[in-house]
């Protein structure tokens, strides 16, 4: 895929920054950016699903029942993860 070119007004401290940790990981400058937005744009998108995930808990919160159900299974999976030979 082509990459798009674009220009954008940066701080004069964080591009010494960029250009310091760039030279330190080896990579080109835009490289280490062009990472830096992917992270950004993961964790943006990562906290959207947790917050509709918490969302959708407030408006149906999980029974009595099925929170008993569930610490049984934590329960069992720690046992049987404690007498695992690590």
């Amino acid at each position: 895929m082509r990459k798009k070119i674009i220009q954008i007004p940066i701080d004069p401290k964080l591009l010494s920054e960029l250009d310091t940790l760039s030279k330190k990981q080896g990579k080109a400058r835009a490289e280490v950016i062009r990472e830096a937005c992917a992270h950004y744009v993961a964790d943006v998108e990562e906290a959207e699903l947790v917050r509709q995930y918490v969302e959708s808990y407030k408006n149906m919160p999980e029974t009595q029942e099925e929170h008993d159900v569930g610490e049984a299974i934590d329960k069992m999976a720690a046992q049987v993860l404690a007498e695992e030979p690590w």
